[in-house]
């Protein structure tokens, strides 16, 4: 294995890549039967170092602002999620979900501004 990559690291993105399917397959079933969550996508996930957090990442393509106003509703589905969660994976134990915009978009699309600027400038 290469220096950087440790087992710990492995073991961390398989579990990551588990939540993710697994957290997108429930948030798709409970988008169908809420409306009011059509428009906004689970985009990926992230561990906390010590495991004891999951970062749900969501986008929506009407903004952050859409996203917060969705938050709340989010937040109501959170505790049955996590139980669901632990029935479909075998895991010692369930991190905490905590819930995020991803602005992932957003930066790639400004840094892309940039760099189209800096063609044109031709500074590039």
């Amino acid at each position: 294995m290469s220096g950087s990559t440790t087992i710990k690291d492995i073991k961390k993105a398989q579990k990551e890549r588990l939540l993710l399917r697994e957290i997108s397959q429930l948030f798709t079933k409970a988008s169908i039967d809420d409306s009011r969550l059509n428009g906004i996508f689970v985009n990926r996930v992230a561990l906390s170092p010590d495991k004891g957090l999951c970062y749900v990442y969501f986008y929506t393509a009407a903004g952050k602002s859409a996203f917060d106003e969705k938050l709340e509703i989010l937040k109501l589905y959170k505790p049955s999620l996590r139980s669901a969660l632990a029935k479909a994976i075998s895991s010692r134990y369930m991190p905490d979900l905590l819930f995020k915009f991803d602005d992932i978009y957003e930066k790639e699309a400004k840094i892309n501004e940039l760099l189209d600027q800096l063609k044109v400038e031709g500074e590039l």
